[in-house]
């Protein structure tokens, strides 16, 4: 991490220096959202107003504040937001620890009590000179005890980025910056590759001392929580970059980059079994929190892959033996229901349970495992959940609590309290697909010689073959097979819903290889599987395998 003093945030914008531009005397009092705030004679207080701002009083205090901010004066500015003693210092550090000046904002028309506006400015460090621009949004508000109307202060108001208790800072860099390259050389950038924005801060606060380069002057958001990566936002000199090798695959990544874009939320992550090599990392929108390897949510029938192998591990089942999916099962006063309560006939196979999603095929067969914690065991002891994964950023490795009764009768189906991303299962997928477990890494271990975590078993191939099979039938027929009609090579997948929350729409989950890669996905409110998900997936396979 740099080293400097932490600065305050405001929620009303940068204050910069800037010449030529004026602004109106105010002789406001501070006013805290709380209530607290400047003191008011009786006769004062009689008049206080009430109720939202009207549109003159929020073209009013949003054009005065941009002045003050504008001009640099920081006193101006503050006292024009809900918190005086928080902005000042921060506006009044803008121009003096992060080097800003000739600011011109254009606010654009005002939606109810929200501004929006653009900043275009310059960013002056030791003759060098660089200009920087953003769009952000303000809130005009009613102060509680004056009743004038103020801006009300969030960290977002100041850049779209920064966040409480952040630096916005401009400098010579601690950390030497990073040139992160896909397996075969390309260079990766987040101008091109926007989703590895975050994942290339991160190598470059991890790897950046230790890669071969030096120091460049940068102007950075540097957050308020030391483990945390700096933001570069503007190079002013770059130094000399220091390379970083990565797993990933430019193909595979520009793929992922556009399937998750056709949707609102969305995230695919693709890994190489025979490795564990993380191909591709992709989220819509692009936020610092990392969904597709930091998120946590119910993966819905996508586990059924690993509850498939402990079924079959247990001898209760095989993929073409018999298997009864009737419209509803209860199991210890908990009942469970197919899609549209569907069912399929008598003398079904387990495969066809598996390719049609059947939830009550794998219900029925709970009581037969005889242990509520069997399916936590093997999560872990096969497929390495809930481990220290270590693969170079920061990844969360799912969970799989232990329950009893109904609630472990629901983890059977990917409900409950099971908690996966993207990558956890793209990495079941892959485990599923080899039959051993190998732990998924962005970067090489021989990059820091870091231990990986490796699972306490593998699964029999009697298994891995039928577990084949069976993501093969749901690729070729089952649910899945809309979506992977266009991928080529040995293919198989498996589909998934998960209702989260009392959401209106089902969360669509699809996760599937070809040859040696497998991918998952997941779109937030997207409904089934193979409608959303699905086509994220097949994309991506479509490109790296």
């Amino acid at each position: 991490m740099r080293s400097g003093a932490k600065v305050a945030v405001i929620g009303g914008a940068f204050v910069l220096v800037a010449g030529g531009i004026g602004y109106g005397a105010y002789s406001m009092l501070g006013d805290t959202g709380d209530g607290g705030g400047g003191t008011q004679s009786a006769s004062e207080s009689s008049k206080v107003k009430t109720g939202p701002p009207s549109a003159e009083e929020i073209a009013e205090t949003s054009k005065g504040f941009f002045d003050a901010w504008a001009a640099g004066d920081a006193s101006a500015a503050a006292l024009l937001t809900n918190n005086e003693s928080g902005a000042e210092p921060v506006l009044a550090s803008y121009g003096e620890d992060a080097h800003i000046g000739k600011v011109r904002i254009t606010p654009g028309p005002a939606t109810g009590t929200k501004v929006p506006y653009t900043v275009k400015a310059t960013v002056a460090y030791e003759g060098k000179l660089k200009p920087i621009s953003y769009a952000s949004e303000l809130t005009v508000v009613r102060g509680l005890t004056t009743g004038k109307a103020l801006v009300d202060w969030e960290p977002t108001v100041v850049h779209p980025q920064l966040t409480e208790g952040a630096t916005l800072k401009t400098g010579e860099s601690s950390t030497p910056a990073i040139e992160a390259v896909d397996r075969n050389g390309t260079v990766l950038t987040k101008e091109k590759y926007p989703s590895l924005g975050p994942i290339l801060d991160t190598l470059r606060q991890k790897y950046g001392e230790t890669s071969g380069g030096s120091a460049g002057i940068e102007t950075w958001i540097e957050p308020a929580d030391e483990s945390q990566p700096d933001v570069n936002l503007v190079t002013l000199s770059k130094g000399k970059p220091g390379k970083v090798q990565t797993t990933l695959d430019a193909g595979a990544q520009a793929a992922a980059e556009r399937a998750v874009k056709k949707f609102a939320q969305a995230s695919v992550v693709a890994v190489k079994p025979s490795t564990g090599a993380i191909r591709a990392v992709a989220n819509n929108p692009v936020t610092e929190f990392n969904v597709a390897l930091q998120g946590k949510q119910a993966p819905g029938s996508t586990l059924k892959i690993m509850t498939a192998a402990l079924l079959l591990e247990k001898g209760l089942v095989t993929a073409n033996g018999a298997a009864e999916c009737p419209k509803d099962a209860m199991y210890q006063s908990r009942s469970f229901h197919n899609l549209d309560h569907f069912d399929l006939p008598d003398g079904s196979t387990f495969t066809q349970s598996f390719a049609q999603s059947c939830n009550t095929a794998f219900i029925k067969l709970i009581d037969d495992t005889k242990d509520d914690a069997a399916l936590p065991k093997i999560a872990k002891d096969v497929f390495g959940i809930g481990l220290d994964w270590k693969t170079g950023v920061v990844t969360t490795d799912g969970s799989v609590p232990e329950e009893a009764g109904g609630e472990a009768a629901a983890q059977y189906i990917g409900q409950g309290t099971v908690q996966m991303n993207v990558l956890n299962m793209a990495s079941i997928t892959a485990t599923a697909h080899t039959g051993t477990f190998r732990q998924p890494i962005i970067v090489p271990q021989s990059l820091d010689d870091r231990e990986l975590a490796t699972a306490s078993r593998s699964l029999s191939s009697s298994v891995v073959q039928q577990l084949n099979t069976m993501m093969r039938a749901t690729a070729a027929w089952g649910t899945g097979a809309k979506a992977m009609g266009s991928v080529g090579g040995d293919k198989g997948a498996k589909t998934g819903s998960a209702e989260v929350g009392g959401q209106d729409t089902s969360n669509s989950w699809f996760t599937g290889f070809s040859n040696d890669l497998a991918a998952a996905a997941v779109v937030q409110s997207g409904g089934h599987g193979g409608d959303a998900a699905g086509p994220v997936v097949a994309e991506v396979l479509q490109a790296g395998s």
